[in-house]
């Protein structure tokens, strides 16, 4: 029986890295149709922009009265990454059969579909040029924007302590997530977000990045992965006292 969930484990996690993967690829190859898209209206707006830079954006105004075709590209956009979301949790719940399964399951696929988006990237476009390229996260609810670095170390912690998560419940118990561990992983990823998108209204108003909030992010690291940490090693420290018969 051990046996059986030691392979039943290695399964979906294979499975999640090969989705993740994939998705990736295909993140990206979009990404590649829609720069080829925009380049040319960037470019008559901004004469100066080296091909390849995202920033400064264009703003709401310019694209109404300069480029009003791409109002509803906008449209489509936002939507594309709701649905992204939407099937990470679709493959995540999927291969889970509870709660904490589903949620390791789901940082996996996330992450992986992450971390290689950017190497297709690179490979594609030959962008980003460096790991302190800033680029665009998320659209929604407002513009998230970081250098890349940032959201690559946050999708490595969370394929690592994804599988972790897996893994412990496959060899054991598995990880007992408190209240209180709970409040400060859904508090470091709120910290995160926040960071990502503290200046958004400098970037949607045309502006060039400000320097990124490093001390903000590492808070929100801290706290998300020190809080799970924290939970993984209380469990190992409850299994470790001998029990009496």
């Amino acid at each position: 029986m051990h046996a059986a969930t030691q392979l039943s484990w290695k399964r979906t996690l294979i499975a999640l890295l090969l989705f993740g993967t994939a998705f990736g690829y295909l993140e990206a190859a979009v990404v590649s149709y829609l720069r080829s898209l925009h380049e040319p209206v960037v470019q008559r707006l901004y004469p100066n922009r080296a091909p390849g830079d995202l920033f400064p954006l264009l703003t709401l105004d310019q694209i109404r009265t300069e480029a009003p075709e791409q109002i509803s590209t906008l449209a489509v956009e936002i939507g594309r990454e709701v649905a992204t979301i939407a099937m990470l949790a679709a493959i995540a719940l999927a291969v889970a059969r509870n709660a904490g399964q589903w949620a390791a399951a789901f940082v996996i696929a996330f992450g992986t579909w992450d971390i290689t988006f950017y190497l297709f990237l690179k490979v594609l476009l030959d962008w980003p040029a460096s790991l302190f390229t800033w680029d665009i996260l998320f659209l929604v609810p407002v513009p998230w924007a970081g250098p890349v670095l940032a959201p690559v170390l946050v999708s490595m912690a969370m394929v690592a302590l994804g599988s972790w998560h897996l893994r412990s419940e496959a060899s054991g118990p598995g990880v007992r997530i408190g209240a209180i561990e709970w409040v400060g992983i859904v508090g470091g990823a709120v910290v995160i977000v926040v960071s990502f998108a503290m200046d958004f209204r400098h970037v949607m108003s045309g502006g060039m990045p400000h320097p990124f909030h490093w001390p903000v992010f590492g808070l929100g690291m801290t706290l998300g992965v020190g809080s799970y940490v924290r939970a993984a090693l209380s469990g190992t420290r409850l299994r470790a006292i001998p029990v009496a018969a």
